[in-house]
């Protein structure tokens, strides 16, 4: 097989060879050609054309399900499809974020695709060192899900106790742009989609530079959260770098597509907290499984009870549906009342 298959609910470890790893790449560097290609005209993305990328995306991921499930067998493939779902999931909170940045550098709606697909591109990069470090640490510290765990759960907790209207109204620049901008002279206003220009001979960056390193360090810092919960779902760095690749490909079109559908979804930050603190149990039940620590049940595993794949995928998709009709039955019961009082 080119994709080993783990037998048992959870997949352990990965044996992809470098080839494998190679044509998945050069596979994904190919989509990301074609999209930039496709896009290389400044243009305002229609929710057609959104709509129309969104499904083409998602059809690319369950294609790509279905290889590792010829190749790899139902564990690897049932991962692949738990954590892409996750990843997916989790990224539309990105969204709000992605919206306050394009606001707050003022993007021209024409040059948006661009500046997120470039800004994805950047990310993915980032994750996948990100990713690569996390199995290596994996593999030789079984502890570290310890740590996961606990972190997850914290995270589970800190968003059920903000409100879901209590989010910044304004993007600011963190300590890397700031100092980009400090050491690099930034043009005022934008050169077309040009990143770099010449004038009063010297060079000078643009703000469209400017905003795509804002998206790619973005979303790497919400990764910190996502690459955690998907390694709790698989430690196989194959599936969980695609699985990253995958739901990163489809975040731009799903921008374009949700727009103002995102404040309808007044309950999804509980329903991503739920997975969390799902996820992060689950993390603290494997690490006590095959526990070394020697201050914890002397240093022997602990018989505690593991959780499958396929009862995480069924709990991750539960929720999401679950706080996603809650939502949308609040948001038309709310709207319904606003118009009865007029």
């Amino acid at each position: 097989m080119l994709l080993s298959a783990v037998p048992g609910p959870v997949v352990v470890r990965g044996g992809e060879p470098f080839w494998v790893w190679a044509l998945t790449i050069a596979g994904l560097v190919l989509i990301f050609a074609i999209d930039l290609w496709a896009g290389r005209e400044p243009a305002e993305v229609t929710m057609r054309q959104a709509g129309r990328g969104v499904a083409i995306y998602v059809g690319l991921a369950v294609v790509f399900a279905a290889g590792v499930l010829v190749l790899g067998g139902r564990p690897k493939a049932t991962a692949f499809i738990a954590g892409y779902v996750t990843e997916y999931s989790l990224s539309v909170d990105n969204l709000f974020v992605f919206l306050l940045i394009m606001t707050a550098f003022a993007v021209p709606k024409a040059f948006q695709h661009r500046v997120l697909l470039v800004g994805i591109l950047i990310a993915l990069v980032m994750r996948g060192g990100f990713i690569l470090a996390g199995a290596a640490v994996i593999s030789r510290f079984s502890w570290v899900f310890y740590l996961f765990g606990a972190f997850l759960v914290a995270t589970a907790v800190k968003v059920f106790l903000e409100r879901s209207d209590a989010g910044d109204d304004e993007f600011r620049e963190n300590i890397l742009l700031r100092a980009v901008r400090r050491v690099v002279p930034v043009t005022r206003d934008y050169r077309d989609a040009r990143l770099i220009v010449r004038e009063a001979g010297r060079r000078m960056i643009t703000p469209m530079l400017m905003v795509m390193i804002a998206i790619g360090l973005t979303d790497l810092l919400f990764a910190l959260d996502s690459i955690p919960a998907i390694f709790g779902l698989t430690k196989d760095p194959y599936i969980v770098f695609t699985a990253n690749a995958f739901a990163l490909l489809g975040l731009r079109q799903l921008y374009f597509l949700l727009g103002g559908l995102l404040s309808r979804l007044v309950y999804l930050q509980y329903g991503l907290g739920v997975i969390l603190a799902f996820i992060g149990v689950k993390l603290v039940l494997e690490a006590l499984h095959t526990n070394t620590l020697p201050f914890v049940n002397g240093g022997r595993p602990v018989g505690v009870p593991l959780i499958g794949i396929e009862l995480s995928l069924g709990v991750i998709i539960g929720v999401l549906a679950l706080t996603t009709v809650a939502s949308l039955l609040r948001t038309r019961r709310s709207r319904k009342r606003d118009l009865e009082s007029v």
